[in-house]
């Protein structure tokens, strides 16, 4: 399977959404989308405490209001919360005033002023209505974490050979991923490399 680096047409096309951080330092920043989860959060926040690193959370609106504990746990290690919308809609096949409610009802729960499209898919006409709003944070850098096929050490082969400065990196929060299993070792491996992680002031 060849790797792409994900939805890079969409740069030009979507204005003024992030993919990577504008530097040649050696910074990353780590997002994990979907959660909270009770099996995988609080597994993932000991790791990111023990390595001193913060990074993006971009929630589920319906697990966020399912789990606000874990969504205050978050926030309370320093992390921040994003917006990955209520239902995880697929926005290439959902009409435009669906998906922008539901992103929208999701903003409650998680976060009103930064939204990660699910699958990374968004209508341009999405695109100019919750811009007004939101920061639109897309990535750099998928693992396939969430793809059984892949398993923990092709996805920390994966990041090992695509990583790069500014690189902002996908990891999932949830049951299946295999992030938790490679998350300490890929640290160490970045650190070793002269990285350091970041959040970016998105603005």
């Amino acid at each position: 399977m060849r790797l792409f680096r994900p939805l890079f047409f969409l740069r030009w096309l979507y204005p003024g959404t992030l993919f990577r951080i504008k530097t040649s330092d050696r910074i990353i920043c780590l997002t994990f989308d979907d959660g909270p989860n009770p099996e995988t959060t609080s597994a993932l926040l000991e790791i990111l405490k023990k390595n001193n690193i913060r990074a993006v959370f971009f929630c589920s609106g319906l697990a966020a209001e399912k789990y606000p504990s874990l969504i205050e746990l978050i926030r309370n290690a320093g992390h921040l919360i994003g917006n990955h919308g209520y239902h995880h809609y697929n926005g290439w096949v959902t009409s435009s005033e669906v998906y922008c409610t539901d992103v929208n009802y999701a903003s409650q729960f998680t976060s009103g002023k930064l939204f990660r499209p699910p699958y990374g898919r968004l209508r341009l006409s999405q695109y100019k209505k919750l811009r007004k709003t939101f920061r639109i944070i897309f990535w750099d850098l998928m693992s396939y974490d969430f793809d059984n096929r892949f398993g923990a050490a092709k996805s920390l082969a994966i990041l090992k050979k695509k990583i790069r400065p500014g690189s902002i990196i996908v990891l999932h929060d949830k049951p299946g991923s295999s992030s938790i299993n490679f998350l300490n070792d890929f640290i160490g491996m970045a650190v070793e490399r002269g990285y350091s992680f970041t959040i970016p002031e998105f603005r």
